[in-house]
């Protein structure tokens, strides 16, 4: 979802547009990402998971903003007195590694997205701008899942002042 950390504000030509992208991954996959899973994954030797996201922001019909977040579980065996299970995980999440302290951590480092977009407005036109956001989410065949590959459309209108 495409949103405006402050929507009143008034953007001129040639000022900095700041998007926020922000959407949460529900389903199987977010069931599936627990301690024991984690555990048999771990004895079947997969112990890796990597989740791709790719946005493509489109003014009109011309690509503003191509990015790619991926966000990386490594599975490994843990001896930390303060975690219950023998199995956890490492999230590498923009490039900087998180050890979770509660499954549900783990679950919202993974799988929720927060972004924050800016933008040079000096391609936009003076007037309503319809920004789309093309988003697709995928990931690989492990243990406990098949290939998969999520895909939306989020957009946003904004104005510019002249």
């Amino acid at each position: 979802m495409l949103t405006r950390p402050h929507p009143n504000d008034k953007i001129k030509r040639g000022q900095p547009l700041i998007l926020e992208l922000s959407f949460k991954i529900d389903g199987n996959i977010r069931d599936l990402f627990n301690p024991k899973v984690w555990e048999a994954a771990y004895d079947k030797h997969d112990k890796s998971f990597r989740m791709s996201i790719a946005v493509a922001l489109k003014l009109q019909r011309t690509k503003i903003l191509l990015a790619k977040i991926t966000r990386k579980t490594s599975i490994f065996w843990t001896r930390s007195p303060k975690i219950p299970y023998r199995i956890w995980v490492l999230i590498i999440r923009d490039y900087d590694p998180f050890y979770p302290k509660t499954i549900e951590e783990a679950k919202s480092l993974m799988f929720d997205v927060n972004k924050v977009i800016e933008l040079d407005t000096t391609d936009f036109d003076p007037g309503d701008n319809t920004i789309y956001g093309d988003i697709s989410v995928s990931w690989g065949r492990h243990y406990y899942t098949e290939p998969t590959q999520i895909s939306f459309v989020s957009n946003i209108t904004v104005r510019i002042e002249s």
